[in-house]
């Protein structure tokens, strides 16, 4: 093992990380093959030469087109070298070994359509054990559209919701329990943690509770991709018993924007599951895979692992502004409404929560006015709440952000600015039957009380507040057109970018 030179803060311990998660195999062979003079007969169609593309070298460099290989390079990504040459390991099955250990999981891959798409591969897992699935209401909408495609019938857990903060959290062992008892033929338990406000649910517990029952649980760890890979942060779903974890890599460990990760558990739920998952992936996995993705993924891992110190710092400048807020008159930490939360456990410290109520300001102006006059980008706000994403390895020019933040004006308005989420509408019909049926357009007045042919999600945080055969509420139509009307938000799934017409079961 070789100790890293670093001072761990107070609370933590030193790091020790074996040698060879130095390594990057398969960044290492992509920059080896372009180191050759390659005449290029093959795809992609700009054959590695800037002239062929030069508006495509502009945005990404001559460097990236260099290493733009197909998939299925002998000797890179060629997995069928196993069968050909037992024991044989291509760069990529190494990079994805590494990221295995890394995680703690017993079999990692890399994936390259996000982690919406590795919903997608889960939910396709699921179905083939079974048609029914207890699965959190407030799951992204690529869980929801993956239930849909594949026929399944989910049970819904409640999640807790701070109203205050206007954000949805997660749900707890008891309440996964309960439904589960009420739902024996459940083939699986699909929950979401950390929720987009960072709120960590109990994973060994919930795990427990599935397991007691003989049935997998696949979380959807989207939001904590830098989980279990430094002492200060909370332990990563995969070494807390989780059977299958979708991780959106790019997130906060820093890979290139739709790279992700799927990765296997190790007990024995898990390893059952390993062959079915393979073969999934496989059919939902591009077979014209980004190399560029792939590559990211094994020099993010690298990066996170290998550098602890990036880590200390990204955490520290997450506190220093914490602190500012504390000790501020207008801004409040809403750390702690977060971890009151009946479900939560811990707190993801790289979401710096700060609540606007009584600030003078409503987040949403807050984040609005960041981006307009300051060229700050905040990763979301509601009306009552600015919520920031600081990346794992990336820290903050704490002084920039917080000057911005004091130059916001003040107004005279009402201090409380409670915002209340829609109630879950009504069903009428399956989703999958509600989804594959002939639809009509109708003006937002008439669409309440039709049922809803699309899965509608305030985004961000993407929690779907209407699903296909739901019974449109005034309520939900109200609160969707609020949502697309913002400076900053829109509604993923709706035909109508306004609203002003949504699409219904005819």
């Amino acid at each position: 093992m070789q100790k890293l030179p670093i001072a761990p803060a107070a609370g933590s311990t030193a790091v020790d990380v074996p040698a060879h998660q130095f390594e990057t195999p398969y960044a290492d062979a992509l920059r080896s093959l372009a180191g050759h003079d390659w005449q290029r007969l093959h795809v992609p169609g700009h054959q590695a030469v800037a002239a062929n593309a030069p508006g495509v070298a502009n945005l990404v460099g001559e460097t990236a087109l260099s290493i733009d290989f197909p998939m299925l390079f002998s000797g890179v990504d060629q997995e069928t070298w196993r069968l050909v040459t037992p024991g044989r390991v291509t760069p990529l099955m190494r990079a994805q070994e590494l990221a295995a250990e890394a995680w703690g999981a017993s079999r990692t891959w890399f994936i390259t359509n996000g982690a919406s798409g590795g919903n997608h591969i889960a939910t396709t897992v699921v179905r083939a054990l079974g048609s029914e699935v207890v699965v959190q209401r407030s799951v992204h909408s690529s869980v929801i559209d993956g239930i849909t495609h594949v026929g399944l019938d989910p049970h819904f857990v409640t999640g807790y919701v701070d109203n205050g903060l206007g954000s949805a959290h997660g749900v707890s062992a008891e309440q996964v329990e309960t439904v589960l008892e009420a739902n024996p033929n459940s083939a699986a338990v699909y929950i979401v943690s950390p929720s987009y406000f960072g709120a960590v649910a109990d994973i060994a517990a919930i795990a427990k509770v599935a397991h007691d029952r003989g049935v997998p649980l696949i979380v959807d760890e989207s939001w904590g991709s830098h989980f279990g890979l430094h002492p200060r942060l909370p332990v990563n779903a995969a070494r807390l018993g989780a059977d299958l974890v979708i991780s959106s890599t790019h997130k906060a460990v820093g890979s290139l924007t739709q790279s992700a990760m799927i990765q296997l558990g190790t007990g024995p739920l898990a390893e059952d599951l390993g062959p079915l998952v393979d073969r999934v992936v496989r059919s939902h996995q591009s077979t014209s895979c980004s190399a560029l993705l792939l590559a990211s993924l094994d020099e993010a891992r690298k990066n996170i692992v290998t550098r602890p110190e990036l880590v200390e710092q990204a955490l520290d400048t997450a506190e220093q502004i914490r602190a500012l807020v504390r000790a501020d008159r207008r801004f409040r930490d809403a750390t702690p409404d977060i971890l009151a939360s009946p479900d939560a456990v811990a707190h993801d410290p790289f979401k710096v929560v700060i609540d606007t109520r009584g600030a003078g300001i409503t987040g949403n102006d807050a984040h609005y006015q960041l981006l307009r006059d300051h060229r700050v980008y905040a990763e979301l706000s509601t009306p009552s709440a600015l919520l920031l994403l600081i990346g794992a390895v990336s820290p903050v020019d704490v002084d920039r952000f917080w000057s911005a933040l004091q130059a916001l004006p003040e107004a005279d308005i009402e201090p409380e600015r409670p915002i209340v989420l829609p109630q879950p509408c009504e069903r009428a019909m399956g989703l999958g039957e509600a989804f594959y049926s002939p639809v009509t357009m109708v003006p937002f007045v008439e669409a309440v009380g039709r049922v809803s042919a699309d899965s509608l999600a305030a985004y961000p945080p993407g929690v779907p507040n209407v699903l296909p055969g739901e019974v449109l509420s005034a309520e939900v139509v109200a609160f969707l057109r609020a949502t697309a009307a913002a400076p900053a938000g829109y509604v993923r799934g709706a035909a109508d970018p306004a609203l002003d017409l949504f699409r219904v079961v005819a």
